[in-house]
């Protein structure tokens, strides 16, 4: 075999390998439904297939800080700007994507309760026999807002002993099997949970939005079909799904 066609069998293999590139995802919860819904259209338009894997923000910066390889990661700009001073993160591939707030949820048929001001909302609370919510120390934005919240309020020894803590995923789903009566999650977290009914978001006073970013892990093995999936979810085709999501785009 002559070396022209040694040469022709390398490129074809290094081309078909590369259109059949993985590109890994890694998401925070709330973003991981948005994520999966693009996916198919990524793929299309790139010919590269998508490896979506999900965990708290918490979680994926402990995983990242660890060495893991990733392409691009959809987590909150804190955690984003951490990870690029410790040389995880492409720094100026940054850009915000949404943002969503939190929201209170009981089972679907459930008298809903009043959370249409502060006292109200805090009287729900007392009120509930058992209210679920992500456990902080998984490092779940909600989670770890909230508990603040409760001590802000002066409620939060009531709450302990009747709180039902969820390491990741849906805090609606404990709603919906009946594990726990009230749920306080991401509205994004509870839109995509059957059998459970979104009561309203937290009265605005007290409402906190957790802002998504995307970017490039510094060690990216698919750089440019990265930047490919940032111009997606940042574009207006991803739209139409923040909305159906409950989410929105961050101010600018």
């Amino acid at each position: 075999m002559n070396r022209a066609v040694v040469a022709l069998a390398f490129a074809f293999v290094y081309a078909t390998a590369a259109q059949g590139a993985n590109v890994k995802i890694l998401t925070a919860g709330a973003m991981k439904a948005v994520v999966l819904e693009l996916v198919p259209q990524f793929e299309k338009e790139t010919g590269h297939k998508a490896v979506v894997d999900n965990d708290t923000a918490g979680g994926l910066a402990k995983r990242i800080e660890a060495g893991e390889a990733f392409d691009v990661a959809v987590i909150t700009p804190g955690v984003i700007n951490d990870l690029a001073k410790k040389g995880k993160i492409v720094a100026d591939s940054r850009a915000n994507v949404a943002r969503v707030g939190v929201g209170v949820v009981v089972k679907e048929g459930a008298a809903l309760p009043d959370i249409s001001s502060v006292d109200t909302f805090k009287g729900t609370l007392l009120a509930a026999k058992s209210v679920a919510y992500i456990d902080p120390a998984s490092g779940g934005s909600s989670g770890i807002y909230l508990s603040g919240l409760f001590d802000k309020l002066g409620i939060a020894a009531e709450i302990k002993p009747k709180a039902k803590l969820k390491q990741g995923g849906y805090v609606a789903e404990l709603i919906a099997n009946g594990e726990a009566e009230l749920g306080l999650h991401q509205i994004s977290e509870i839109l995509p949970v059957k059998g459970v009914k979104l009561v309203g978001p937290l009265p605005a006073e007290i409402q906190n939005y957790t802002t998504y970013a995307i970017a490039i892990g510094a060690e990216a093995t698919q750089p440019d079909t990265a930047r490919a999936l940032i111009r997606l979810l940042t574009g207006p085709a991803a739209e139409g799904v923040l909305k159906a999501r409950g989410m929105e785009r961050p101010p600018s």
